[in-house]
Order: C-alpha cells, then structure tokens, then sequence
C-alpha cells in the first residue's frame, strides 16, 4: 500500500526538511517487508492558493485517484500510537493501494476536503504549525511500521 503525504506548504532545506526526509527514508526500509509504502510526499505551493477553497482545489489534484483519504484535523480521533498502527494494517489488509494523508495550511482544511475524507485524525487538542504536523505524522507514520514489524523502536 503507497501512502501519499499531500501537504499545503513546501518545507525547505532546514530541521523540520531533515526529519521529514529521515523518518519517510526508516519507514520506506521497514515498511517494504510489511507490504507498506513507499510514502511519497506531495507538497502544495501555498503562494497559488489565497483561499482555503483554493488549497482544497490544489490538495484535490495531488490526491490519487481512488485512494483512502484521512485529513488530519483537530475535530478528528485521537488515536495513540499502536491504534493509528492498526489503522494502517487495517486499510492494508482491506485492499486498500492507495492510503493519502492531508494537512491543510495555516488556516487548517476547507470543509470540501475534511467532508471528502474517509476519516478524520487529530494529532491531539494542542494547535500544532502546519509544518511540524508533517513531522509529527512522517514520525508516526514509521514509528506504525516498527510496531507492526514488532521492532524497538516504540516502547510502551
């Protein structure tokens, strides 16, 4: 199952560019025995959207076609992380070839997108940067092929 990272907003050469580079590099190793990934990242130019309902236009294209789209949103589940695991496993194991994440930009996601979703995910009641979201679910999306592969990475 590929999953897709569809994001508002390109993140350049820094911290934030390393550790999305870095967790997307682990998971595509330990997810491939796993029947997961690649995890391919599809970044939004925010300067051609002015609108929300722009955004939603623009992350509308970069979703693939047919595939399982899960926004993240603050009105989402907060799921820990051997739940958001199964989450994965689940939509693997259902057939699923296509799984899309989507992070809006800094006024969050048009109403268009969070209604198209087949699921809504909130990284917690905290208001996180739209960038450090990305870092935050690339890191969660490894850490779910370490708990899934059964490897030490996630301690509980």
């Amino acid at each position: 199952m590929r999953l897709h990272i569809c994001a508002i907003g390109r993140i350049r050469k820094g911290p934030e560019r390393a550790l999305i580079d870095d967790y997307i590099t682990r998971f595509d190793r330990t997810g491939r025995a796993l029947s997961l990934g690649p995890c391919l990242e599809h970044e939004i130019d925010d300067r051609k959207a002015v609108t929300s309902a722009d955004e939603a236009r623009l992350l509308d294209r970069a979703l693939p076609t047919g595939g399982t789209v899960i926004a993240l949103d603050e009105r989402g589940d907060m799921l820990d992380s051997r739940s958001f695991a199964q989450l994965l496993a689940a939509q693997r194991d259902g057939g699923t070839s296509d799984l899309a994440f989507v992070i809006g930009g800094a006024d969050g996601l048009d109403p268009s997108i969070r209604d198209r979703a087949h699921k809504l995910v909130s990284l917690g009641r905290m208001v996180w940067p739209h960038m450090l979201a990305r870092v935050m679910l690339c890191e969660q999306i490894y850490r779910a092929s370490t708990i899934l592969a059964g490897g030490p990475y996630h301690r509980d």
